[in-house]
């Protein structure tokens, strides 16, 4: 790091530069402090417009979201605004909330139930706060809103689909007969996937619901049997709840061999402590990675709990 920021002073950066540098990890300084005490807690990133009102069923929705997903043992981050923001914070609490703000020259207040300078933390700039949505969220809900609202999804969308960012479920929620996601899957079939801007799979990365317990239905599911991933050296390995037999490994060879680069799939199996798989992954074939996750939830492993 030092190194980076000698090159940095040996350059022709003038004093913006350097503000934008400071101002930056200054950002990601404060971001490590707020959440290392909470990184064994599982968290919910609720994003959605700020101008939703009180009696608004979008706002109603995520009011319920968060306080069930309290309930399932989550803590809620939003963007500590108003509307959909104000009304997760509401639903999880005080005690169980963030939020991540950023300095804006409007819709700059922050909602009532982030009262504590530990749960909240105001960045100087969109792609730090952006990282540590993402960096630290184990779900993403993104409910109806505006420029801002669909600015943090593409961004999940993106750091996941370029494998930036681990899998990590990705729920689209409206109050049943609201056709706002209906509207936005129209435009991504007929812009992007029918002019080949995105493949098929690429859909995997996300699901869409229309109730708090359906959405979170979702993202119970996505870790029945996966539970995390991570890289080691050069290979994806996934880290799983349960022990797999090795007739369940040789049909997900056949079945998902298009996302390894070389070799297989092959498992590192431990009775009381679950599964690892290694693969040599194919890093364009994040669609595909969903639906290997998504096929080995639906295994019933119960025999073959840790």
């Amino acid at each position: 790091m030092l190194e980076t920021l000698l090159e940095i002073s040996r350059s022709a950066a003038d004093t913006n530069d350097w503000q934008l540098v400071e101002a930056t990890l200054a950002d990601m300084a404060a971001a490590f402090a707020l959440f290392h005490p909470h990184r064994n807690i599982r968290k919910l990133a609720v994003f959605g417009s700020a101008r939703s009102t009180a009696s608004d069923p979008a706002y109603l929705l995520a009011m319920e979201l968060a306080e069930e997903a309290v309930n399932c043992g989550f803590e809620v981050m939003t963007g500590a605004g108003g509307g959909v923001m104000e009304a997760a914070n509401r639903g999880a609490g005080t005690d169980k909330s963030f939020g991540l703000d950023v300095q804006l020259p409007f819709e700059h207040l922050t909602n009532r139930y982030i009262d504590s300078p530990a749960r909240l933390l105001s960045f100087s700039y969109f792609h730090t706060r952006k990282l540590f949505f993402l960096r630290e969220t184990d779900a993403v809900v993104v409910l109806p809103g505006g420029f801002g609202t669909l600015d943090e999804l593409f961004e999940a969308l993106t750091l996941i689909q370029t494998a930036k960012n681990p899998p990590v479920p990705v729920v689209l929620l409206a109050p049943l007969g609201d056709n706002y996601w209906h509207n936005w899957q129209n435009y991504i079939d007929t812009s992007l996937l029918e002019r080949g801007f995105v493949s098929t799979q690429d859909s995997c990365i996300y699901r869409s619901a229309n109730s708090a317990k359906q959405a979170l239905h979702l993202i119970d599911g996505f870790y029945k049997v996966f539970k995390a991933s991570h890289y080691n050296a050069n290979k994806l390995q996934l880290n799983l709840n349960y022990y797999l037999p090795e007739n369940e490994l040789t049909l997900i060879n056949k079945k998902f061999s298009y996302l390894l680069l070389e070799g297989e799939i092959y498992s590192t199996n431990n009775i009381s402590r679950g599964s690892n798989l290694e693969l040599c992954f194919d890093q364009r074939q994040i669609g595909g990675l969903y639906a290997l996750i998504d096929h080995l939830n639906s295994l019933d492993l119960s025999h073959c709990a840790q």
